[in-house]
């Protein structure tokens, strides 16, 4: 769609009600604004059709029949689609304006994701899929660019139905399939997807959340076959030991070539993942017995193994060497209670009011050695695209309170944001497409490709991008190459030339588009000049300015040609 074609809708109202107010994003079959919902007075999303692709019964119809079927899920975890219009000239839907950014954005400034995060973000992944899938709808394309994660944590899953069907159109042009890495083997092997196919995507999604690389890659449907059937995948606590194994385990499953070895229903994967969070709060695997493997904070403690050997031992001796031991245990926790808590009472402590970092650098902080001699920092990174990227966002305890000084330093915890990473669009125009996709995924972009024909530039080699060169745009979005096609070959259909005159027969020639090469006279019973053969026959198929040549007849009487 041209420049002027998309702004065309800014300013429109929409049925009466959806005023257009400005572009925010495009994709391959449409282009979404922000819009003003005059009857409830409120912003919404608007979707509209390609106009290219509207006049297409079939996409149409298809498109209009998806959107209708994903308007009726309702859950926090989705996308909301309020309303879907189909006139005469335009196609559209109307959905919720999400305030955030897209996990593929939050991994490429925070990768790999802590496992805790990756935990959080794929139950509340879970638990859509399994809203949706229990109403018959299967998304088909889940990879972190079409899941939205807001400033308070929650994810929101986009494009239920409308990414899986852009992605099949994509399939029908010829275009490349963005999502190669995420789709399931049955799929690359052409079979129908179902709901084993969403977990197999949000397998790989965490599994690349919690290593930093997709586990198997390549530029072929073929090539990641081959790599899937041989195996070649390292497990998720190769790259970090500290990954729990029961989430290892989890991901694994889920992202089974066979579909028959994943879970079955998301539903069944959202049950696994809450085990494992309840495991986590009760500090067993619920199978074996085992602790799991997770980080905790050291506590000083008398261990219980300890203490029960003891007064094992107290009760098989006499009752003086019992005095002796209980007297022996009473220094010991006088030592211990002096040492970390009497001492401090009784002598005299330093005491410093905590300053005020909210709204500093943590890289300032954390390189400022008179501060990080005297704070034990910890932080927590936020999801927050309106403050700058190391912002302290808060602080606990707050800015004026005054705190003991101790050799451990004064605990304090800040909250960071995570920022809105801005990257410089590389210029690709002239290379191979190949080639331009790695350097903009290098970049840290998402890359979707449209082919178009062109009579100037090479097939495969990058006619322009959108964002171009140069522009500034945050770390993850999409940039959307248009690739040439090679020179465009145009059919037409030989038009029937039998009993025209000449003049009649190469002008109808040239109004098809065809190329008049010459024309033999042949003696035949017609009148002189009738066109009575022609060198392609009429109505079939032919390349646009192909050579036609005449039979005309040159009276004489001769045979009946």
């Amino acid at each position: 769609m041209s420049e002027r074609s998309y702004t065309k809708y800014l300013g429109v109202v929409l049925d009466d009600r959806y005023e257009i107010l400005e572009k925010i994003g495009e994709g391959g079959m449409a282009i979404v604004y922000r819009a003003m919902d005059t009857r409830l007075n409120r912003e919404v999303a608007v979707k509209i059709v390609r106009d290219e692709l509207f006049g297409d019964e079939e996409i149409s119809s298809r498109f209009f029949a998806e959107a209708h079927a994903v308007a009726k899920l309702s859950h926090p975890g989705i996308v909301a689609v309020y309303d879907v219009s189909q006139t005469e000239d335009i196609s559209y839907l109307v959905m919720e304006l999400i305030s955030g950014i897209t996990l593929r954005q939050y991994m490429e400034r925070k990768h790999p994701v802590p496992w805790k995060q990756v935990l959080h973000f794929s139950r509340q992944i879970a638990d859509a899929l399994q809203h949706a899938h229990e109403r018959g709808i299967i998304h088909r394309d889940i990879k972190p660019q079409n899941i939205m994660l807001l400033p308070n944590g929650s994810i929101k899953v986009a494009d239920f139905g409308i990414a899986a069907f852009e992605n099949e159109l994509k399939e029908t042009k010829g275009q490349a399939l963005g999502s190669l890495h995420y789709i399931a083997p049955e799929q690359l092997r052409g079979r129908k997807a179902d709901a084993r196919g969403d977990i197999y995507s949000l397998g790989v999604s965490m599994y690349e959340m919690l290593t930093g690389f997709k586990p198997y890659t390549g530029e072929t449907p073929a090539e990641i076959l081959q790599k899937q059937k041989n195996g070649s995948l390292l497990p998720v606590r190769a790259f970090d030991v500290d990954v729990p194994e029961e989430l290892e385990n989890i991901v694994l499953k889920a992202m089974s070539a066979d579909a028959k070895e994943r879970y079955q229903t998301a539903g069944e994967l959202k049950k696994a993942l809450d085990r494992f969070t309840n495991h986590l709060r009760t500090g067993f695997n619920g199978t074996d017995g085992r602790p799991l493997k997770v980080a905790v904070t050291p506590t000083v403690n008398i261990p219980k193994w300890e203490y029960v050997r003891s007064m094992r031992r107290s009760n098989r001796i006499g009752f003086s060497t019992g005095s002796f031991a209980l007297l022996a245990m009473a220094v010991a926790m006088f030592v211990f209670l002096w040492n970390f808590w009497l001492k401090d009472v009784f002598s005299p402590a330093e005491r410093m009011e905590l300053p005020n970092f909210v709204g500093s650098s943590y890289d300032t902080i954390s390189h400022d050695v008179s501060l990080t001699s005297r704070y034990d920092f910890t932080v927590n990174y936020v999801v927050d695209i309106t403050a700058p990227a190391g912002t302290v966002l808060s602080q606990d305890p707050v800015a004026g309170r005054t705190l003991m000084v101790t050799d451990e330093g004064m605990p304090v915890r800040l909250s960071v944001s995570t920022g809105y990473v801005l990257n410089e669009v590389p210029n690709v125009v002239g290379m191979n497409y190949r080639e331009a996709m790695l350097q903009l995924q290098n970049a840290g972009f998402a890359v979707e490709v449209s082919n178009e024909t062109s009579q100037t530039v090479a097939k495969d080699i990058v006619i322009g991008s959108s964002p171009a060169a140069g522009e500034q745009i945050s770390a993850g979005s999409t940039v959307y190459l248009t690739v040439s096609s090679g020179v465009q070959i145009n059919y037409v259909r030989m038009p029937n030339l039998i009993g025209l005159s000449e003049a009649a027969a190469i002008e109808k020639l040239r109004s098809a588009n065809l190329t008049y090469i010459g024309s033999e006279r042949i003696p035949s019973v017609y009148d002189v000049g009738t066109v009575i053969a022609q060198s392609v026959v009429a109505f079939a198929e032919v390349e646009e300015l192909t050579g036609i040549t005449l039979s005309v007849s040159s009276g004489d009487g001769g045979i009946f040609y």
